[in-house]
């Protein structure tokens, strides 16, 4: 046999071995084959698309069909789909939508470039990279980096970075789905119920003098605001001022005197 007829007998050889595989594969998908409850695709085409997994699941077309199969799944979680998109997943599927509370994007700093410098920093532009080199350039190691990583990672495109070096969130894009909170090395990003009434602005624990010295705006834990609030809304926990957002809203307290009190402007309504 010529190296021809070799070439060509291994050529058909492996044609028909193709075809072969092709056929079983092709048989044992036809057989395996498991029709989808169309309901799914109902569900999947009135969700967001956003794919930001605030749902528990990994995308929309998961959660659909989780919701439809599995009794147990709510059909209210969808948080960028809010008690709209609740209200018709409950319609579809037979369940109780629920409550819904909307929440937004906050950035809980106010350093950006009122920070003090500590180091310069020239190496990936990534705020998790940043952390990894002795916690970031500026002297807070509280705050905000500045590399925008939220930014990035937001999928409804309710970012961008200010002037002043922070995130800016825009309040009618952001669906509340929590990927940049879910991206913050530095616990910056947070989401706070839309009816908030205020928010400490900063993440800083360090001690009242180290705070104001890397940050101007810092929180300095001196507990002004907490005394001045006469519901009780505010406690300071390891140097820190924490607002509940509930017993806030629940004060119907429309003085703010806590606003008036931080020396600093660490506390700033939420809206």
């Amino acid at each position: 046999m010529t190296t021809a007829e070799t070439s060509i007998a291994i050529l058909v050889v492996l044609v028909g071995v193709g075809a072969f595989f092709g056929i079983v594969l092709a048989l044992a998908d036809k057989k395996f084959y498991m029709q989808q409850n169309p309901l799914i695709g109902e569900v999947e085409d009135i969700l967001p698309k956003g794919q930001c997994g605030a749902c528990g699941f990994a995308g929309c077309a998961k959660y659909a069909e989780a919701v439809v199969e599995n009794p147990d799944v709510p059909p209210n979680l969808c948080v960028p789909g809010k008690a709209a998109v609740a209200a018709k997943v409950a319609e579809l599927t037979g369940k109780s939508a629920g409550s819904v509370e909307e929440r937004k994007a906050h950035v809980l700093c106010q350093g950006g470039c009122n920070a003090k410098p500590a180091a310069r920093y020239e190496g990936v532009q990534d705020c998790a990279a940043a952390k990894l080199a002795s916690g970031g350039p500026n002297a807070c190691k509280y705050g905000c980096l500045g590399f925008g990583t939220c930014v990035k990672a937001c999928p409804f495109d309710a970012l961008h970075m200010g002037e002043n070096g922070l995130p800016v969130v825009d309040t009618y894009a952001c669906t509340g789905c929590g990927k940049c909170q879910e991206t913050c090395p530095q616990g910056v990003m947070t989401l706070l119920p839309v009816t908030a009434p205020v928010a400490v602005h900063c993440q800083s624990h360090a001690k009242g003098p180290a705070a104001k010295k890397a940050c101007p705006n810092a929180c300095l834990g001196c507990g002004l605001c907490m005394r001045s609030c006469p519901h009780g809304a505010i406690k300071i926990e390891n140097f820190l001022a924490v607002v509940d957002p509930a017993v806030c809203k629940a004060s119907g307290c429309t003085e703010k005197t806590c606003l008036a009190k931080c020396p600093t402007g660490a506390i700033r309504e939420a809206v």
